[in-house]
């Protein structure tokens, strides 16, 4: 889990939208997003075709940090990576 520089620990959650097509997987980013804090983690999961423009568009357009961007071959699941 990540830390910030005061040592203590950033929240990490976790959303799986494996399963769920466009636009799921980013509304359920944006209903978790008023219990997630400023500097906080979210790991999503998703299989959907488009999920990986959708995530990133969704990102630049509400300033969150992108950290990661990761794609299963064999399953084709996408896990995005998200800093609030």
């Amino acid at each position: 889990m990540p830390s910030c520089a005061k040592g203590t620990e950033l929240a990490t959650r976790t959303i799986d939208a494996v399963g769920l097509r466009c636009p799921q997987p980013i509304l359920q980013i944006t209903i978790a997003m008023p219990d997630i804090a400023a500097g906080d983690v979210l790991i999503c999961k998703a299989n959907c075709d488009s999920f990986e423009d959708d995530v990133r568009s969704w990102c630049e357009r509400l300033n969150k940090t992108l950290l990661s961007i990761t794609k299963d071959a064999d399953s084709d699941i996408v896990t995005a990576t998200i800093q609030f």
